[in-house]
């Protein structure tokens, strides 16, 4: 199975994470920015990443992608099958994607992307980000997580792993979420940063970070 895309993507890194999670060996080719393999062309085609070729089957888009996965391999869902916690999850998944992706892409493409695409980038956007709109991600989920320190279920679900991989993106270029403030999230986010397979994803993604940091 192969997942086309570049390894920082929050979206990429979900789909590795769930995948090892799940129990599903991948391996991760470099696509993006209208560059990739004959099957990533073939499965995204308006070029977003991440992309999944399995065999003949071709697929975009990382919620469709580890519903497919979910399918797959039955067992320990990753999607919860109870009514409400499956609900929250999607929920959750959709606030990664969306909410968090969207004030986070700020922070991360223009103090780390542009800068490795040699595009002009918006420095005030980023700060404006990280000291206006970051807080309210925090605040809320600083309101939401449970005793348990998970956000669905009592474990480590798709909920966790979709909320926290645009986090991870904005804690390589900032140091706004901080222990005093918000401890039940810098909590919760070191516990996701801690499974094995966002461990992996993030040690295989870290000499791309560095470089793109560097330049």
């Amino acid at each position: 199975m192969i997942i086309h895309g570049a390894r920082p993507s929050p979206f990429v890194r979900k789909v590795v994470a769930f995948a090892a999670e799940k129990g599903i060996a991948v391996e991760v080719q470099t696509a993006g920015f209208g560059r990739g393999a004959e099957g990533f062309m073939k499965g995204s085609p308006f070029g977003k990443i991440p992309a999944l070729e399995d065999g003949d089957f071709l697929l975009c888009d990382s919620t469709a992608i580890i519903t497919y996965m979910d399918a797959l391999h039955p067992g320990e869902e990753m999607i919860p099958t109870e009514p409400k916690a499956r609900a929250r999850t999607i929920w959750y998944e959709e606030f990664g994607d969306t909410v968090a992706q969207a004030i986070g892409q700020k922070i991360f493409f223009n103090r780390v992307v542009a800068r490795a695409l040699k595009r002009e980038p918006d420095l005030d956007a980023a700060d404006v980000a990280e000291a206006d709109e970051m807080p309210t991600i925090y605040d809320y989920l600083e309101g939401v997580l449970p005793e348990s320190g998970w956000l669905v279920e009592d474990r480590f679900t798709l909920a966790d792993l979709a909320a926290a991989c645009p986090i991870i993106n904005v804690g390589y270029c900032s140091d706004g979420l901080t222990a005093d403030r918000w401890p039940k999230v810098a909590a919760w986010l070191a516990r996701v940063k801690a499974r094995p397979s966002v461990a992996e994803a993030m040690a295989l993604e870290a000499d791309t970070v560095q470089a793109m940091i560097q330049k």
